[in-house]
């Protein structure tokens, strides 16, 4: 009987190797995780355009000069040695109707009516005798949101507003208080009435 010596070990297949490699990627593919997408957010960004968009608008103002002039709306003079630049709404109140900004926001009856009951008891918050024009306080509101959020972006103190009242010359007296108190209720604490400045008379 010969003695064969102790038996060497068997080579590992090649075969088994590759298949081993194989499931090993499978598995990294497996337990990895995917990717996350980030979108780009454009609701900040869009709010942000909003606000420049307006600032801007608001800044090119309008001046007297640029206020179409007719039967319906002349500006009183006045013979301020210097007019300032002022930034705020724009109130119209010409012989027929109020606007602000562009907007129209009711017509206006005839001159006597205007001198003694303003713009009528049914635009009036309480009766005949009430200051309160509604129709006009809905859209100071409204406009009043959009200088707010212009202010806070200018950093200048949002607590009120500012107006401009562009005022036929025979508005009457009545019509004017009404639109000035509404303007208060609306949270404008400073008005400035337009007018054409006027070359004094010398000798």
């Amino acid at each position: 009987m010969t003695d064969k010596g102790p038996s060497s070990p068997k080579p590992a297949a090649s075969g088994s190797v590759v298949q081993y490699k194989a499931e090993l990627r499978k598995a990294i593919r497996r337990n990895a995780s995917e990717p996350e997408v980030n979108f780009l957010n454009i609701t900040a960004m869009l709010d942000i355009m909003t606000i420049i968009l307006v600032f801007l608008l608001k800044t090119l103002g309008e001046s007297s000069a640029a206020i179409p002039q007719s039967d319906d709306l002349r500006l009183p003079n006045s013979f301020i040695s210097q007019e300032p630049h002022q930034e705020g709404i724009t109130v119209t109140i010409s012989k027929t109707q109020i606007l602000v900004g562009e907007n129209k926001i009711l017509n206006l009856p005839g001159r006597e009516s205007t001198a003694q009951t303003g713009v009528g008891a049914a635009f009036k918050r309480g009766g005949p005798n009430d200051l309160y024009i509604v129709p006009l306080g809905n859209a100071l509101q409204a406009a009043r949101k959009t200088d707010v959020a212009i202010r806070r972006a200018k950093g200048l103190d949002p607590s009120s507003s500012e107006a401009i009242i562009i005022a036929d010359q025979t508005t009457p007296y009545r019509l004017l208080i009404e639109v000035l108190f509404t303007l208060g209720q609306s949270e404008f604490g400073k008005y400035h009435l337009m007018v054409i400045q006027a070359k004094k008379k010398t000798g």
